[in-house]
């Protein structure tokens, strides 16, 4: 929006052109959508402490956890808010890959606010059943894996990149779509599994986020996408706006959703940013780069996987509880402990992801 502004302006002062460069756009994203979060964040705050709209604890969890009873849930609306307004303002709009990704965001988002308002608003405990949570994110997923197929200019776009091993690529054909399918569906909902402590789920994403941003970047540049071998994608650059806000909303919502929180992001949020970073990575074509990065997200997924299998094959538990980061708490872990620490993985995985686009 501001971009066709600054091209109108133009003509009057040349100085207008700055803003052509997709760097300074990634930039004023993060800072926009950062101080649009903090700006919204307390209002938003005390509106969901009005309306009652608070978190339900489960009784069988970290005893730690019951004082959170209450706090303000559905603060995932604020950092989609605030992605969508500083994309919309600094993006280019005519670019597919950007209406793509703020879709699909906000379309997973939809599906999390439905499931966090039956639980929190109608007291109905079970939320939207999980078979049509499945099935609606299976619409978006596979509507987006589609999309992207049939309007792929060139089968480089629907090819697979192995990391680390430059003369081995994939072609996907139609298994194109069932990748992006799982990709899409399954990143979000890692994400919402691993969103269980104060900050542990959205500082991993801003990372992560902000990785797939330099991806972004490189890949929609020939020059740098042949001197680092990687897939040349016309337009995905103009990705590092989105990134860069949901860099700076995440980053704003963290301002509130430190230790001890303020309010929770629910799944309104979870979802959301979960299926926003496995649509980046997809049309990157850095998927598996994107399973080492999001680690964390992987292992907490994991854990219930394993945890469910492990109850109803032998009827005993690997974990004291899944996902996993309640395992550690419940080992005596505090909880400013684990989130930390969970950190600092997620840190060392992205740094090894970026380091892929070196290593071939």
């Amino acid at each position: 929006m501001l971009l066709l502004l600054a091209e109108y302006l133009q003509q009057f002062y040349k100085g207008f052109a700055v803003f052509q460069y997709l760097s300074l756009r990634g930039i004023l994203g993060v800072l926009t959508a950062l101080s649009l979060a903090l700006w919204l964040g307390p209002w938003m705050i005390r509106t969901l402490q009005i309306r009652q709209i608070g978190q339900a604890v489960r009784n069988d969890g970290p005893q730690s956890h019951l004082s959170k009873s209450g706090t303000p849930t559905m603060g995932g609306a604020l950092i989609l808010s605030a992605i969508g307004i500083s994309t919309l303002l600094w993006a280019d709009l005519t670019n597919r890959y950007v209406w793509v990704v703020l879709i699909v965001t906000l379309l997973f988002g939809a599906i999390g606010w439905v499931d966090d308002y039956r639980k929190v608003i109608e007291k109905n405990s079970r939320g939207l059943p999980s078979r049509w949570k499945y099935f609606w994110q299976s619409v978006f997923g596979l509507g987006a894996a589609i999309f992207l197929y049939v309007t792929a200019p060139s089968s480089v776009e629907t090819t697979l990149l192995i990391p680390m091993l430059k003369d081995v690529t994939i072609p996907l054909g139609i298994g194109f779509v069932v990748l992006t399918y799982f990709v899409i569906v399954g990143s979000s909902n890692a994400v919402n599994l691993t969103d269980g402590l104060d900050g542990l789920a959205i500082m991993p994403t801003v990372m992560v986020g902000g990785a797939l941003g330099i991806f972004c970047y490189l890949s929609g540049n020939v020059k740098f996408a042949e001197y680092l071998l990687i897939p040349y994608v016309p337009g995905a650059g103009e990705l590092i706006v989105f990134c860069g806000a949901l860099i700076g909303a995440g980053l704003g919502f963290l301002w509130f959703n430190t230790y001890p929180a303020q309010v929770f992001m629910g799944d309104v949020g979870a979802l959301a940013l979960g299926a926003a970073l496995g649509t980046i990575a997809v049309i990157v074509r850095q998927e598996i780069v994107l399973f080492i990065m999001g680690g964390v997200f992987v292992m907490e997924t994991l854990s219930v996987v394993i945890q469910v299998a492990s109850f109803k094959l032998t009827g005993k538990r690997v974990f004291r509880m899944a996902p996993i980061h309640h395992h550690f708490e419940l080992k005596g872990w505090p909880e400013p402990r684990v989130i930390v620490r969970f950190w600092i993985i997620t840190v060392i995985l992205v740094l090894i992801g970026l380091a892929t686009l070196k290593l071939r």
